[in-house]
């Protein structure tokens, strides 16, 4: 019995040590000349095919990727897969192919039942391994004619998102063919990666990083830049890198002197929502110096009605509420936008809080002007508007109304507009706030709010009333 399980044992490890050496084999040397294989002349298939038609009249041949012949000895352990550059080049078959491929378990089974010894059945159980491994993988597929252009999986995302760099990354072919089918010829241009990633942007190399504080001639280049450029990207990180420096009193100055404030603001007109939000972030940052809002107020108008009619609560009807906002905070040029007091009421109603927050501030601005008030309180307004002033709202929104309200009852007061209530329709503001009621019961209900600062807030406006 000791003498058959140590049979047993020395069986076994020589089956594992012929896997082992071919493991090896193929994944080093026999590597290399596949690769000198798959670079050789289309001559080669010829003698391919005849070396397919010697094969096929012996019966007594069995080969598995690159195996020893019937009835040849096996020398088990150092010689294993050990064979002469010459008797591979004679065999240049690469059996790729999915795991249902008859050629490939014919092939196995063949190698199994010769007399080749334990090496021959441990190449076979490896490739019929390799195989199934490859075939789960997807590798196994043959790669067919296939042009030289690259091609991308709908579901890869460009890496490095916007500003990240997008280049084409080369991947070696997940298979290759066999070069055994008839009437094709085999070529290098069929190693060709599956998928690559898109290139969107061209690589470029900004002079400049996004947050550094630049010098006039700093930022005359990156001005000259931006105007002569047409890539979203470097528009983009050019955009961003201005209005970071506009931040700085100093920099408001040097940049409207250095000619870029209509260098900025032609980008309002690109259909790239990014850019606009980066354009009108610059803008806005730059509208904080007066000398500045006199370049600025050309662009007022344009950067109105894109606010008014670009998606609801993006991020560049917000950065256009800003400058709107930063814009109207003087009386100077609070008439250029008369004219779209119903789109900021109808926008105070639909939009998300943040606009809704965004939006007050600006009205609260032209409240703050007894010269407007008589074209404010005429405009047309939704009358759900009246929603606003319920105590579920959070404390800011409704002391924003508040203030609204105040400031608008003491305008109507001051400029005398109460005793001309016929000119007003009763959809205007002036018979929402001030003929309807509506909102004075309302407002008498938020006394008893939770909130103490609401609470004071609405004791000062139910004095003035």
């Amino acid at each position: 019995m000791g003498r058959t399980r140590e049979a047993g044992c020395v069986a076994a490890g020589m089956v594992i040590g012929a896997g082992a050496c071919y493991c090896v084999y193929r994944l080093t040397w026999g590597k290399d000349e596949n690769e000198k294989i798959w670079d050789d002349d289309d001559d080669d298939d010829d003698d391919e095919e005849e070396e397919e038609e010697e094969e096929e009249e012996s019966s007594g041949i069995s080969e598995i990727g690159v195996g020893p012949e019937k009835g040849s000895k096996t020398n088990i352990g150092v010689g294993a897969g050990t064979q002469s550059p010459g008797d591979i080049e004679a065999r240049p078959e690469v059996n790729l192919g999915p795991e249902s491929d008859p050629g490939v378990k014919k092939e196995a089974h063949l190698g199994s039942q010769s007399g080749g010894g334990l090496e021959a059945k441990a190449k076979a159980l490896f490739n019929i391994l390799k195989e199934q491994a490859s075939a789960k993988a997807g590798k196994g597929v043959r790669v067919g004619n296939i042009s030289g252009n690259r091609t991308l999986a709908p579901s890869l995302p460009c890496p490095g998102g916007r500003g990240g760099g997008c280049h084409p990354t080369k991947a070696r072919a997940g298979s290759r063919s066999s070069g055994k089918s008839k009437g094709k010829s085999r070529s290098k241009s069929t190693r060709v990666p599956a998928t690559t990633w898109p290139v969107r942007r061209g690589k470029f190399n900004f002079p400049y990083k996004i947050d550094d504080i630049l010098s006039a001639p700093d930022l005359q280049k990156v001005l000259n830049i931006l105007e002569r450029t047409n890539d979203p990207f470097i528009q983009e990180v050019a955009l961003v890198t201005l209005g970071n420096n506009a931040a700085y009193s100093f920099n408001q100055n040097a940049i409207r002197e250095l000619g870029g404030v209509p260098i900025i603001a032609k980008l309002i007109k690109t259909k790239d929502p990014i850019i606009r939000e980066k354009t009108y972030n610059a803008l806005n940052n730059l509208s904080v110096n007066a000398e500045n809002q006199g370049k600025i107020k050309t662009y007022i108008s344009q950067v109105c009605d894109d606010t008014m009619v670009c998606r609801l609560d993006s991020a560049v009807q917000m950065a256009g509420l800003r400058l709107l906002t930063n814009m109207t905070v003087t009386n100077h040029y609070q008439h250029l936008l008369s004219y779209s007091f119903p789109d900021f009421f109808a926008l105070l109603f639909l939009g998300n809080h943040f606009t809704k927050i965004q939006i007050m501030k600006l009205i609260i601005n032209f409240t703050e002007n007894p010269a407007m008030t008589r074209e404010l309180v005429s405009c047309k307004v939704p009358s759900e508007l009246i929603s606003l002033f319920n105590k579920e709202w959070d404390r800011e929104i409704l002391l924003n109304i508040l203030t609204l309200f105040e400031n608008i009852n003491d305008n109507i007061k001051s400029e005398g507009l109460a005793s001309s209530r016929k000119e007003f329709s009763r959809s205007s503001l002036f018979f929402l706030f001030k003929e309807s009621g509506v909102c004075v019961k309302k407002i008498r209900a938020l006394a008893n709010h939770n909130d103490l600062v609401v609470k004071v807030k609405v004791l000062k406006v139910l004095t003035k009333l």
